[in-house]
């Protein structure tokens, strides 16, 4: 059909998107970037064998007669830095990376804020009435949403120490999430997604407590999807933004870095 026959609001709908994106990037949004950046000394799980990383290494440099450019390797593991977990990762059987395409990078955001409360208990976990405060005062977590917690942690990033909250006797102490938190936004609100600063879904007490990151276990061993190590959530509403997430398209991958961006109505 010719462009001119287009009804009005066919034309409108067609460039509804467009004018959206006009919307988001005017003076009333903030384009805010979640994860960090990294390098050859960005810090990983002790577990994970040394030589793991290995970001930029030059393998065809310039000066080729062939084709004068520059390409480099890239070498890391699926958990590092900022970084999403697919069920896979710890449920033997459960989807990999290759399951969740591009219906999984776009959520609405709700930012839990239980700052205060770690500043009083390093091993704070988040309960479920911090997250009825939070519905109170916002409204009820959205259907698919991505539930972030923030804990003021990712001040730490990055420092391996100060990210595990390593004490004089060598014990690991950080806020993180709760079992009861979880079941709460999951099985009551439905969420899609849950995320956070630290670098494990669980408190670091409860994780000790129950001897395995029984938190972590839970959100992936129900399908759900979670990314670890976020920035920046002291700069995004509460609620109403968005988050947009994105991780290079790899078949079979437990998890993979992920570059996150929050579209959010200016924190005043």
């Amino acid at each position: 059909m010719p462009a001119g026959d287009l009804k009005k609001e066919d034309k409108a709908m067609r460039y509804q998107l467009w004018e959206m994106l006009k919307e988001m990037k005017s003076d009333s949004y903030e384009w805010v970037e979640l994860s960090h950046s990294l390098g050859n000394d960005s810090p990983y799980w002790a577990g994970i064998p040394e030589g793991s990383v290995e970001l930029g290494t030059v393998c065809y440099d310039w000066g080729n007669e062939m084709l004068d450019c520059l390409i480099q390797t890239f070498k890391f593991p699926g958990q590092f830095g900022t970084h999403i977990d697919f069920p896979g990762h710890f449920v033997k059987g459960e989807p990999l990376s290759e399951a969740y395409g591009a219906e999984s990078m776009l959520f609405p955001l709700c930012v839990i804020d239980v700052t205060e409360k770690v500043k009083k208990d390093v091993h704070y976990a988040v309960t479920v009435e911090d997250i009825k405060a939070y519905e109170a005062e916002y409204g009820p977590i959205p259907d698919g949403a991505f539930v972030a917690l923030y804990t003021g942690w990712g001040k730490n990033w990055p420092d391996m120490d100060a990210l595990s909250g390593i004490a004089e006797d060598g014990s690991e102490n950080f806020p993180g999430w709760s079992i009861e938190a979880l079941q709460y936004i999951y099985e009551v609100r439905n969420a899609a997604a849950n995320g956070h600063e630290t670098l494990d879904t669980d408190a670091s007490a409860l994780a000790a407590q129950a001897g395995d990151l029984a938190c972590e276990r839970y959100v992936l061993s129900h399908g759900k999807l979670q990314i670890e190590v976020l920035d920046n959530l002291d700069r995004v509403a509460p609620a109403g933004a968005l988050l947009i997430a994105a991780w290079p398209r790899i078949e079979g991958a437990t998890g993979l870095p992920a570059r996150l961006l929050a579209i959010t109505p200016k924190v005043r």
